[in-house]
């Protein structure tokens, strides 16, 4: 990355940009086109949710976008009620539209900084963040919303993600950034290529899959695994295993 944190995009403009990006968050088959094997990780995130939570009954959707994630996740556990939150009001509209049509609960919306909207304890039996971890900025912003997402995490809830990766191994991240390269070369060419490259250079500040793996053991996840991993994206999550609210959670 050539940006420093100091000179990313700003909220505003990130929420900005989705106002205007909504329709291409609302592909339930081929999610999101840019990002590698995007169908494949929304599937595992919603199993991976009923499988490891089938008691669940509330869920919180961080960075929402369209919904595609909570209406995977419906498709397996129906009636959830569900907690949306994202920037941009247009994407959780529109999430709220598409949800509203599966077999859910009380739909919530949540606009704004998931850093300022207070998410309370243990009141989620499952929480998703699918493409948006990765605006996450420095250490203590990392560290500060896992921690807070732990503590919104119900006594054997989860918490799963799919996202953006970069690599601890500079030799590994170039490698991995060429291959995400043609990639994209072979989906829209060097045009599109260069385009993808810009934003994330502008937007986003990615960590890698073990800086994400070890702050959850940080934070308190006991019981963690990766789904699937493929050049510059992943998904993985965990279940917790100990209360916030006892002496040594």
């Amino acid at each position: 990355m050539k940006t420093p944190l100091e000179k990313k995009s700003t909220t505003k403009e990130i929420k900005e940009r989705f106002d205007n990006d909504v329709a291409r968050f609302s592909n339930l088959e081929t999610g999101q086109q840019a990002i590698i094997d995007a169908p494949l990780m929304m599937d595992l995130l919603a199993h991976a949710a009923a499988k490891t939570t089938p008691h669940a009954k509330r869920l919180l959707d961080i960075g929402c976008g369209a919904g595609n994630n909570t209406i995977k996740t419906l498709r397996l556990l129906n009636g959830l009620d569900c907690d949306l939150v994202d920037l941009s009001l247009p994407m959780l509209e529109k999430a709220r539209e598409r949800i509203s049509k599966e077999k859910s609960g009380e739909i919530r919306l949540l606009q704004g900084d998931v850093r300022e909207i207070e998410l309370g304890t243990e009141r989620y039996d499952i929480v998703l963040a699918a493409a948006v971890l990765h605006h996450l900025r420095d250490e203590a912003d990392w560290e500060f919303v896992f921690e807070k997402i732990y503590n919104a995490t119900s006594l054997n809830g989860s918490f799963w993600i799919s996202d953006m990766v970069f690599h601890d191994l500079p030799a590994i991240q170039k490698l991995m950034w060429e291959r995400y390269g043609e990639y994209l070369e072979s989906l829209g060419g060097e045009d599109y290529r260069t385009e993808v490259f810009r934003y994330i250079d502008k937007e986003d500040s990615p960590r890698s899959l073990t800086y994400q793996l070890a702050l959850m053991k940080k934070v308190g996840f006991e019981k963690i695994d990766v789904l699937h991993k493929s050049s510059c994206f992943a998904a993985f999550g965990g279940v917790k295993t100990r209360s916030s609210q006892s002496p040594d959670g």
